[in-house]
Protein backbone atom coordinates (compact mmCIF):
# COMPACT_ATOMS: atom_id res chain seq x y z
CA UNK A 1 0.00 0.00 0.00
CA UNK A 2 3.02 2.23 0.57
CA UNK A 3 3.47 2.44 -3.21
CA UNK A 4 0.04 3.33 -4.06
CA UNK A 5 0.33 6.28 -1.08
CA UNK A 6 3.59 7.27 -2.48
CA UNK A 7 1.94 7.00 -6.50
CA UNK A 8 -1.19 9.31 -5.39
CA UNK A 9 1.26 12.22 -3.84
CA UNK A 10 3.54 12.04 -7.26
CA UNK A 11 0.15 12.14 -9.17
CA UNK A 12 -1.43 15.23 -6.86
CA UNK A 13 1.97 17.26 -6.90
CA UNK A 14 2.61 16.52 -10.85
CA UNK A 15 -0.69 18.04 -11.09
CA UNK A 16 -0.05 21.22 -8.63
CA UNK A 17 3.03 21.76 -10.50
CA UNK A 18 1.33 21.40 -14.07
CA UNK A 19 -1.51 23.87 -12.40
CA UNK A 20 1.24 26.41 -11.40
CA UNK A 21 3.50 26.06 -14.63
CA UNK A 22 -0.18 26.82 -16.35
CA UNK A 23 -0.83 29.64 -14.08
CA UNK A 24 3.24 31.07 -14.81
CA UNK A 25 2.81 30.89 -18.21
CA UNK A 26 -0.95 32.66 -19.12
CA UNK A 27 -0.44 35.40 -16.39
CA UNK A 28 1.81 37.16 -18.84
CA UNK A 29 -1.24 37.49 -21.19
CA UNK A 30 -3.86 38.31 -18.64
CA UNK A 31 -4.23 42.49 -18.81
CA UNK A 32 -7.60 42.09 -16.69
CA UNK A 33 -6.40 43.12 -12.84
CA UNK A 34 -9.11 41.11 -11.26
CA UNK A 35 -8.43 37.97 -13.47
CA UNK A 36 -4.48 38.15 -12.37
CA UNK A 37 -5.54 38.48 -8.96
CA UNK A 38 -7.46 35.23 -9.22
CA UNK A 39 -4.48 33.62 -11.04
CA UNK A 40 -2.38 34.71 -8.14
CA UNK A 41 -4.59 33.43 -5.58
CA UNK A 42 -5.03 29.67 -7.66
CA UNK A 43 -1.46 30.22 -8.00
CA UNK A 44 -1.01 29.92 -4.00
CA UNK A 45 -3.42 27.15 -3.58
CA UNK A 46 -1.51 24.97 -5.87
CA UNK A 47 1.70 25.91 -3.51
CA UNK A 48 0.31 24.89 -0.56
CA UNK A 49 -1.11 21.46 -2.29
CA UNK A 50 2.61 21.11 -2.87
CA UNK A 51 4.26 22.13 -0.01
CA UNK A 52 1.37 19.52 1.83
CA UNK A 53 2.72 16.83 -0.50
CA UNK A 54 6.49 17.17 -0.13
CA UNK A 55 5.52 17.08 4.06
CA UNK A 56 4.20 13.76 3.81
CA UNK A 57 6.04 12.53 1.20
CA UNK A 58 9.29 12.40 3.34
CA UNK A 59 6.95 9.89 5.58
CA UNK A 60 7.64 7.36 2.71
CA UNK A 61 10.97 7.81 1.65
CA UNK A 62 13.23 9.97 1.44
CA UNK A 63 13.23 11.21 -2.60
CA UNK A 64 11.30 14.27 -3.87
CA UNK A 65 7.54 13.84 -5.20
CA UNK A 66 7.86 13.84 -8.83
CA UNK A 67 7.27 17.08 -10.98
CA UNK A 68 6.55 17.64 -14.43
CA UNK A 69 8.91 17.07 -16.31
CA UNK A 70 11.05 19.81 -18.95
CA UNK A 71 8.98 18.07 -21.89
CA UNK A 72 5.82 18.27 -20.62
CA UNK A 73 6.22 22.33 -19.27
CA UNK A 74 7.03 22.56 -23.05
CA UNK A 75 3.97 21.41 -24.18
CA UNK A 76 2.46 23.14 -21.93
CA UNK A 77 4.09 26.46 -22.81
CA UNK A 78 3.63 25.86 -26.57
CA UNK A 79 -0.14 24.88 -26.02
CA UNK A 80 -0.80 27.63 -24.77
CA UNK A 81 1.47 29.91 -26.74
CA UNK A 82 -0.49 28.37 -30.09
CA UNK A 83 -3.92 28.46 -28.63
CA UNK A 84 -3.88 32.17 -27.59
CA UNK A 85 -2.30 33.41 -30.96
CA UNK A 86 -4.96 35.04 -31.91
CA UNK A 87 -7.20 35.37 -28.97
CA UNK A 88 -5.73 35.83 -25.80
CA UNK A 89 -8.93 37.45 -24.17
CA UNK A 90 -9.84 36.55 -20.74
CA UNK A 91 -12.52 34.28 -21.76
CA UNK A 92 -9.79 32.19 -23.59
CA UNK A 93 -7.33 32.52 -20.99
CA UNK A 94 -9.99 31.54 -18.76
CA UNK A 95 -11.30 28.18 -20.65
CA UNK A 96 -7.67 27.04 -21.44
CA UNK A 97 -7.04 26.73 -17.46
CA UNK A 98 -10.62 25.19 -16.99
CA UNK A 99 -9.59 22.78 -19.67
CA UNK A 100 -6.77 21.67 -17.58
CA UNK A 101 -8.50 21.73 -14.33
CA UNK A 102 -11.00 19.76 -15.62
CA UNK A 103 -8.45 16.86 -16.58
CA UNK A 104 -6.80 16.99 -13.05
CA UNK A 105 -10.70 16.59 -11.65
CA UNK A 106 -11.26 13.50 -13.22
CA UNK A 107 -7.60 11.99 -12.73
CA UNK A 108 -8.32 13.18 -9.02
CA UNK A 109 -11.78 11.69 -8.74
CA UNK A 110 -10.37 8.57 -10.44
CA UNK A 111 -7.44 8.57 -8.01
CA UNK A 112 -9.98 8.62 -4.90
CA UNK A 113 -12.58 5.87 -6.35
CA UNK A 114 -9.90 3.35 -7.57
CA UNK A 115 -7.72 3.81 -3.68
CA UNK A 116 -10.07 3.67 -1.31
CA UNK A 117 -8.11 1.68 1.17
CA UNK A 118 -4.94 4.61 0.54
CA UNK A 119 -3.75 6.35 3.63
CA UNK A 120 -6.32 8.40 5.34
CA UNK A 121 -3.60 11.71 5.36
CA UNK A 122 -2.89 10.88 1.21
CA UNK A 123 -6.46 10.53 0.95
CA UNK A 124 -7.02 13.95 2.22
CA UNK A 125 -4.36 16.01 0.34
CA UNK A 126 -6.10 14.24 -2.84
CA UNK A 127 -9.47 15.33 -2.01
CA UNK A 128 -8.52 18.66 -1.02
CA UNK A 129 -6.75 19.13 -4.26
CA UNK A 130 -10.03 18.09 -6.13
CA UNK A 131 -12.37 20.00 -4.30
CA UNK A 132 -9.70 22.72 -4.95
CA UNK A 133 -9.68 22.60 -8.67
CA UNK A 134 -13.62 21.74 -8.67
CA UNK A 135 -13.95 25.30 -6.91
CA UNK A 136 -11.44 26.56 -9.42
CA UNK A 137 -13.59 25.46 -12.38
CA UNK A 138 -16.52 27.56 -10.72
CA UNK A 139 -14.31 30.57 -10.17
CA UNK A 140 -12.56 30.57 -13.77
CA UNK A 141 -16.33 30.44 -15.26
CA UNK A 142 -16.96 33.82 -14.39
CA UNK A 143 -14.44 35.18 -16.93
CA UNK A 144 -15.32 32.93 -19.72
Amino acid sequence: MENKNLNILDEVNKGATMGMDAISFIKDKVSDYDFKEVLNTEYKKYEKISERVNNLYSEYTDKEPHETNAMNKAMTWYGIQMRTMTDDTTSKLSELLMQGTNMGIIEGRRLLNQNPNANENVKNILNDFVVMQEDSVETLKKYL
